[in-house]
């Protein structure tokens, strides 16, 4: 008898370490979806570095009391799949929201990003955010944007001056 506990103990802890060390985390509701697509989509999180387990809701709460996310407790009722990620705040967000668009019997539930208990709309808002590359380019070409207007400013100023010499 002790032993189990003992058991459930160190799942409890094991879960803690998960959300202390992931970046991000979402919940969902995979009830519906056939076993081939839920290999599916652990495939696409496995290549995405994202861990993506079913846990027993019971030590999933315990483990968020243990490290103060207890609001996310709501949200952990029935079947439940949950993904961490250590490396990237969008990745798991991304690839359950565009499995969620194609399958409808998955649904997300709430998320923590960053420390934080998000909503499931929260998820969904960041799941929509263009990847870090796209921020990148976006932010690159509204900073040349002035360089690139000034340049054609002066090309047209060369211009009409030399059409006004010809």
């Amino acid at each position: 008898m002790s032993s189990v506990i003992e058991q459930k103990k160190v799942l409890v802890s094991e879960i803690a370490d998960k959300f202390k060390s992931s970046v991000s985390v979402v919940v969902v509701d995979y009830r519906g979806l056939k076993v081939a697509e839920v290999t599916e989509l652990r495939k696409q999180m496995r290549e995405a570095g994202v861990e993506f387990k079913v846990l027993k809701n019971s030590m999933v709460r315990r483990a968020a009391e243990s490290v103060e996310l207890g609001a996310l407790n709501e949200s952990l009722t029935g079947p439940n799949a949950i993904a961490f990620s250590a490396e990237d705040v969008i990745a798991p967000a991304k690839i359950l929201n565009d499995f969620a668009k194609k399958h409808e019997a998955l649904e997300i539930k709430a998320g923590v990003i960053e420390g934080n208990v998000a909503s499931a709309e929260e998820v969904k808002a960041l799941a929509e955010l263009p990847s870090r590359d796209g921020l990148l380019s976006m932010l690159l070409s509204v900073l040349q944007a002035p360089m690139r207007n000034f340049a054609l400013a002066t090309k047209a100023v060369a211009d009409q001056k030399e059409e006004q010499g010809a």
